[in-house]
């Protein structure tokens, strides 16, 4: 039995097709993240489930019951925001317990859920404080611990990152996946950021203008791209040839070789970047123009390459 399910779900704003036939299920505990670029329909789908939206036609099934009829209050589904949206004149305390306040919870009840939340989330010691005065990325922890104190059938992630610098990014992005696999919520995440889908789903739907490209787990979205967008738009990708193929490569998977005259590809080496335990070393085909790119691991490279040196290039053994 499917948490949550999307079944032939369609909307149209206006004459544009946001979403077509959309169809998606959710096993109980899973993280699936809704991937793709801007104006893909993700976002869409999400506030449909949560009830901000309607569909044209469709069904959103919740634990074997069609919810679709139902209004957003109705849903019991915890939903955190790109903006955190806390409450700007309740406490971090107070905020968490919100939900639980609407529900008509007694006060000592309230409290005591927020506490709980408040020290899932690692922030047991805040709970007095004003949303003011913490920092961004506890403001979305707090955030995370609202939407799971009214004990949620599935939580609902509309890019909370994307406001967050990019350490503070990663802390959020591993406490989101820490209280999916400790809590067993069902959670569907909407990002456009690829290294954001790639660490943390189970599963990954990536979207392109209103219907599903793929589904799939993060290794095999990123090694077996069932389509050109998928390849493109899931990590770095090289369009090189082999006699009248076009082949993608991804660049990790080519190498560089200075002795064998007999490479299947030559190319100038126009940029070298270093990135740590990796290098990117860019070039262009000199029989085509073709700009590509090689990931290298950076102790595996020598003096010997550098910016202006033609260069063999061949697949890697696989």
């Amino acid at each position: 039995m499917s948490a949550l399910e999307f079944i032939n779900v369609s909307k149209n704003f206006g004459g544009v097709q946001a979403l077509e036939g959309f169809g998606l299920a959710l096993a109980q505990g899973e993280l699936v993240t809704l991937l793709g670029p801007s104006g893909c329909g993700k976002t869409t789908a999400l506030r449909i489930a949560a009830g901000f939206e309607t569909s044209d036609s469709g069904s959103i099934v919740v634990n074997s019951t069609d919810i679709a009829a139902r209004p957003a209050h109705q849903r019991h589904m915890g939903m955190v925001f790109q903006s955190y949206s806390l409450f700007p004149h309740l406490n971090v305390r107070d905020n968490v317990s919100f939900g639980l306040r609407v529900r008509g919870i007694h006060s000592d009840e309230r409290r005591k859920r927020a506490e709980e939340m408040l020290d899932l989330v690692r922030l047991s010691d805040l709970g007095h404080r004003m949303p003011h005065q913490i920092s961004g990325g506890q403001q979305q922890r707090v955030a995370l611990a609202r939407a799971l104190a009214t004990e949620p059938h599935v939580l609902l992630l509309d890019e909370p990152l994307s406001a967050l610098d990019a350490k503070i990014r990663v802390e959020v992005r591993d406490e989101i996946r820490r209280l999916n696999r400790d809590l067993g919520v069902t959670t569907l995440f909407v990002t456009h950021d690829q290294d954001e889908a790639m660490s943390i789903s189970d599963r990954i739907c990536v979207m392109n203008n209103g219907v599903i490209e793929q589904v799939g787990s993060p290794r095999d979205v990123y090694n077996n791209p069932s389509s050109s967008f998928v390849a493109h738009f899931v990590g770095s990708i090289n369009t090189l040839h082999k006699g009248n193929t076009r082949i993608l490569i991804r660049p990790e998977n080519l190498v560089l070789t200075t002795h064998d005259e007999n490479a299947q590809w030559r190319g100038v080496i126009t940029d070298i970047t270093f990135v740590g335990a990796f290098t990117k070393i860019s070039l262009r085909l000199e029989n085509d123009d073709t700009p590509i790119s090689v990931l290298a691991i950076s102790a595996q490279i020598d003096n010997s390459i550098t910016i202006g040196l033609n260069i063999g290039i061949n697949e890697a053994a696989q």
